[in-house]
């Protein structure tokens, strides 16, 4: 059976929303989260406010400041989740396998139902169905989505971040290796920032350096040389996931005598947040969902959290975030008994804007 997979991901979802449901937002930079005279973050830009460099978990005030004429919108996340609710319902009824990776987007196997005489006559045949799909997003939810199409996981994902937003690419087998050979090495599924620096160094800054490397890359990247190599000739076998998954990873720490010194503390979730970060890497997955968790001397138990858009993988965004949560509600206002870390909403993370195609 020839594989026939597709992912979709929702145009700037968070704002998409907002500009939806308030006609007036239409065409302006919107950045949903906190206003900059409070302290707070960005969860999401839309894609006028993105052209700024606005993008998910900046400070609100750095945001005004890339984007003065920025309108601020306080986020819905319940909102969200029923509008992706309704949106993946319009995707069942397709009929095929699917694999929701996060609020906005989702895998679809369509194997069965696309099947022609060859591989790329059976991509050709999901065309059809993927232009449906998105006519029905925007009819019934006023929203735009873009999809890849391709015959794997890797592919598909690759297809959907080069024309965004409302944009359906398809790539086949027969100009899979010829079409990656121009982006940077941090398209490739795995390759996070500091693999990237890793092969950058080796001076392989893109997939064709990759493609055309003599040596053993698990010399640069160790075990995971192999799998970046066939990922770097576009093969991925991975299939889709509907069993159980990692929901979430986490760490906590239990002082020995309750403490309220700021740099305990911070020394605390920095270590938590590097902790994470290398489960996360290891895993090769991105949080959208930051919770800190604290106990005080009493053993009364308070968690806050905060979700942003795009996928945090990094060490120092997880870790500011989750200060930004004890400022914002004030949770060291008394020595703490225990301090709590952890991350959810995982998915894969988001590559980089294909421009060049």
């Amino acid at each position: 059976m020839f594989r026939v997979i597709l992912h979709i991901d929702m145009d700037a979802f968070y704002a998409s929303v907002e500009q939806r449901d308030n006609p007036a937002l239409r065409g302006r930079p919107v950045i949903v989260g906190a206003p900059p005279t409070q302290r707070g973050v960005v969860c999401a830009a839309s894609y006028e406010a993105r052209r700024f460099g606005v993008r998910s978990a900046l400070p609100s005030i750095t945001a005004q400041r890339l984007c003065p004429e920025g309108v601020f919108v306080r986020p819905r996340i319940d909102h969200y989740q029923n509008e992706s609710e309704c949106i993946m319902q319009i995707i069942g009824r397709t009929g095929a396998i699917v694999e929701q990776v996060s609020i906005d987007e989702a895998y679809l196997d369509l194997s069965a139902i696309c099947q022609a005489t060859d591989a790329e006559a059976s991509l050709q045949a999901a065309l059809p169905l993927a232009r449906n799909l998105k006519a029905w997003i925007q009819q019934e939810r006023g929203l735009t989505a873009t999809i890849g199409v391709a015959s794997n996981k890797l592919l598909a994902k690759i297809a959907s971040d080069a024309r965004k937003p409302d944009g359906l690419t398809l790539i086949t087998d027969q100009e899979k290796v010829a079409y990656l050979r121009p982006l940077p090495v941090r398209t490739l599924y795995g390759v996070g920032k500091v693999t990237e620096q890793v092969l950058n160094q080796a001076g392989l800054n893109t997939v064709g350096d990759v493609q055309d490397y003599p040596g053993d890359l698990r010399a640069l990247v160790g075990s995971f040389g192999p799998r970046l190599k066939q990922f770097a000739v576009g093969e991925d076998d991975r299939p889709l996931e509907q069993g159980e998954e990692v929901k979430s990873i986490s760490g906590e720490e239990t002082f020995l005598k309750d403490t309220e010194d700021r740099n305990v503390l911070r020394a605390c979730l920095k270590q938590q947040a590097v902790d994470i970060a290398a489960r996360l890497k290891h895993r090769r997955l991105g949080a959208h969902t930051v919770q800190v968790k604290v106990r005080y001397g009493d053993f009364a138990t308070l968690t806050r959290q905060i979700t942003v858009e795009e996928p945090l993988t990094e060490a120092p965004e997880i870790y500011r975030l989750s200060c930004f949560l004890l400022r914002r509600d004030r949770l060291v206002s008394r020595p703490l008994r225990l301090l709590g870390l952890g991350v959810s909403s995982l998915c894969e993370p988001v590559g980089e804007q294909l421009v060049l195609l």
